[in-house]
């Protein structure tokens, strides 16, 4: 039976719903963040440095990928939580449908239109030889299945959009603890190496998807056909409100692009260095990830029902907990590096 929870966002405390749905989005997306982390750990274990400096080259362009479907999925969910928190649960079914077909499609072209150009972009970043091998049959695995991506992201921030934080927890969460547990059966029991990592991603993709897919379709039943027409229109409006979404998430990834070129230049041991710091990084600060993507749906609903006042409760909770969450990491991090 579908659960309801049109408009949940419109009643409470603002704050409380900004901790809540930040929180439970922090535990998905630092879950994912970790056994990236760790994924990393395992590859060093097999003692060549091109296969770690391969996987931190590939994390780049995977980095820009998964970007694109995060700036998607934050859209797709601001329009359909604006619609919910009107009460237009029609138009949000809609909206819903119309954004994970779009999402799909623009992950599919993205995926697709990599590959050939996998070997340039490598050479771009300052791969060569084994390094630059095994970074492009890497991407060559992942990239076909980045609509997998695509839609379970969407699908999280469909949940979200609901107000159901614990299923767009469950979704990245679950999906993460699968990788964890078979990675180190693929690299090491089957010694498939990089291509066992790849494949648990893939897998875990699909687990993502499925697990996303379950939830938004069959719990809450919150999918429409949304006809041609209508998939068109929607469309203009999705770009309206991800555009600007994507092209934020996208500043990051492009800036990473810029550091790997740089450390290229000083050898594979560098780059193996920087994949290290690049995969601490989002797993110290998973929580203003999280919040971006949590945020969001509330101040939809919110704005939705023409609640303003609870729109700017809403950003200056968000404000304050982005203070206190990076001054705290800042103080952890310099006391682990100064040893105390």
């Amino acid at each position: 039976m579908a659960e309801t929870a049109v408009g949940r966002f419109t009643t409470g405390s603002p704050i409380r719903h900004v901790m809540v749905m930040t929180a439970t989005g922090s535990v998905g997306l630092i879950a994912v963040f970790a056994v990236d982390l760790l994924n990393l750990f395992y590859i060093s274990l097999l003692g060549e440095r091109e296969l770690a400096a391969a996987v931190g080259f590939a994390g780049t362009v995977l980095f820009l990928q998964s970007s694109l479907c995060i700036g998607l999925s934050i859209g797709a969910g601001a329009l359909v939580a604006r619609a919910i928190g009107g009460g237009r649960r029609a138009e949000a079914e809609r909206l819903a449908g119309s954004s994970l077909i779009l999402s799909a499609l623009v992950a599919a072209v993205v995926g697709l239109l990599t590959l050939p150009l996998l070997g340039p972009a490598m050479d771009l970043l300052g791969a060569r030889g084994a390094t630059k091998d095994l970074a492009v049959g890497y991407l060559t695995i992942l990239s076909p299945t980045l609509p997998l991506l695509g839609l379970g992201m969407g699908c999280s921030a469909m949940l979200r959009a609901q107000g159901d934080a614990r299923r767009a927890m469950i979704v990245t969460l679950y999906a993460a603890l699968f990788t964890a547990a078979l990675n180190p059966v693929l690299i090491f029991g089957l010694r498939l190496d990089l291509t066992g990592a790849a494949v648990t991603v893939v897998l875990s993709r699909c687990l993502l998807a499925a697990i996303g897919w379950h939830g938004v379709a069959r719990v809450h039943r919150l999918l429409a056909a949304p006809g041609w027409t209508w998939l068109m229109k929607d469309a203009r409006t999705l770009a309206g409100i991800a555009g600007p979404a994507v092209l934020t998430n996208l500043a990051t990834p492009v800036a990473g692009v810029y550091v790997t070129t740089s450390m290229a230049r000083f050898g594979d041991a560098a780059v193996a260095g920087a994949a290290i710091v690049d995969r601490m990084v989002p797993v110290a600060f998973g929580t203003i990830f999280a919040l971006t993507g949590a945020v969001g749906p509330i101040l939809a609903q919110n704005l939705g029902a023409g609640r303003l006042d609870r729109v700017r409760a809403t950003l200056q909770a968000s404000l304050a907990l982005i203070v206190v969450w990076v001054l705290a990491v800042w103080l952890g991090l310099f006391l682990a590096a100064t040893g105390w």
